[in-house]
């Protein structure tokens, strides 16, 4: 009975064990997942599209081009509170970004304002998501973002969703990966969008970020519409493999709410655009 007893316990000690390993790295699958317990968002309120971007490469003179260039947006999120739609509106503003999610632990409390708005005034609304590769594979965050408003339907409406990658707000700029590692976080985010939505998602992006964390990958732009952030008076150099841009965020504040875009297209491209056609 003693080898017994001491048989039994040698084997609930071994199970433990494995029980902990096994805990231990669940936070390790998916590509890019943090081995970190308890993820940082503390700055996710105040974390929007361009926040880093500004921050790291700065703002410059204002931008040029012509009044008929293309239709003018926006982008918001929780910073901008709640929006005054018809005030947006009337200030020019005929399609919007509208951050949903970070990572896999933070909601926009103001998407519903900000989202349904937009389209109630007879904005083209999408909704985007802020990459946090640091925290959890590419495909759980697009799930999360598809959960939790970053749907898209054939409507004319309706914009695909964004994945907003730029510079790491809590360290690492590249969030601690290379750049092999970040073409397989992002294309696992883009393939899991895709597969669920029928559309690739918008990628939203600096040059000096995308070059810089991917290593010049030019695969994604065969399939993912490019939506450049740059504060300086013109474009510039895009990211390696696009030849253009579907949508130039051009400055950091203006007559509209948040940040400032330009469609590269008029407002009926805008619709052709949410439309897939």
């Amino acid at each position: 009975m003693g080898v017994a007893v001491r048989l039994w316990s040698s084997e609930l000690r071994l199970g433990t064990l494995l029980v902990s390993v096994a805990l231990g790295t669940t936070a390790l699958c998916g590509a890019g997942a943090s081995t970190a317990s308890t993820p940082d968002y503390s700055k996710a309120e105040g974390t929007f599209a361009g926040s880093q971007i500004a921050a790291v490469e700065g703002t410059g003179d204002p931008p040029r081009f012509a009044a008929d260039a293309g239709a003018l947006g926006h982008d918001v999120s929780g910073h901008q509170g709640e929006v005054n739609w018809p005030g947006a509106w009337g200030a020019g503003g005929r399609f919007v970004y509208v951050k949903a999610t970070e990572g896999t632990g933070f909601i926009n409390k103001q998407f519903a304002q900000q989202y349904n708005g937009s389209y109630q005034v007879g904005m083209v609304r999408g909704a985007y998501h802020f990459a946090r590769p640091d925290v959890s594979g590419g495909r759980a965050q697009a799930e999360y973002f598809l959960a939790h408003g970053g749907g898209w339907s054939p409507d004319g409406r309706t914009l695909p969703g964004a994945l907003d990658a730029e510079y790491n707000p809590y360290g690492d700029a590249c969030y601690g990966l290379d750049p092999a590692r970040m073409v397989a976080w992002l294309r696992e985010f883009s393939d899991t969008y895709h597969a669920r939505t029928g559309r690739f998602p918008v990628i939203y992006t600096s040059t000096n970020w995308w070059n810089r964390c991917t290593g010049n990958n030019a695969e994604f732009a065969q399939s993912n519409p490019l939506w450049i952030a740059r504060y300086q008076p013109t474009i510039g150099p895009l990211p390696a493999g696009w030849t253009r841009q579907f949508i130039w965020q051009f400055a950091d504040s203006g007559a509209l709410p948040g940040d400032q875009n330009l469609f590269n297209g008029a407002l009926d491209q805008v619709k052709g655009f949410a439309a897939n056609n």
